[in-house]
């Protein structure tokens, strides 16, 4: 297995809802299916917004199993500047934030904010891992 992840795909209880609220985000729509699916261009990779229920019944299971699994989705920037203008685009969006942005331990920048459907988004800027001139981000930098 390769080491990448191609497509994250968020159970979302609002399809039209998630899929204005990653709109105003300013997130390119790459296809829509009706009721079914609405996927988003990522640098290399693809989110895509699933009916919770859908879901659900893809998996085979009742949608109270599906649980609500402890993580965060990243989102690194270029500057600090660019940490509170994304803060400020995803509350104006709908968003709830978590935590505002600032100064970190470790020497970066960032806070956290929940989409619509509760999914949790970090915003930050590391200045050791740098973005590359494409935008994409690695670990410790290029």
């Amino acid at each position: 297995m390769d080491q990448r992840v191609s497509l994250i795909t968020l159970a979302v209880e609002d399809l039209e809802r998630s899929a204005h609220f990653y709109a105003a985000l300013g997130w390119r729509c790459i296809e829509t299916k009706g009721e079914d699916i609405v996927t988003f261009d990522l640098l290399g990779q693809v989110l895509g917004l699933y009916p919770r229920q859908r879901l659900a019944q893809d998996l085979g299971v009742c949608v109270d199993t599906l649980g609500h699994g402890a993580m965060t989705l990243g989102h690194n920037v270029r500057n600090t500047e660019q940490v509170d203008l994304l803060m400020a685009k995803a509350v104006a969006a709908g968003a709830e934030i978590v935590k505002q942005a600032s100064e970190v331990f470790w020497g970066g920048y960032g806070g956290y904010f929940r989409d619509p459907d509760g999914h949790i988004w970090e915003v930050s800027y590391n200045p050791f891992s740098k973005l590359g001139p494409d935008g994409a981000f690695r670990w410790n930098g290029y």
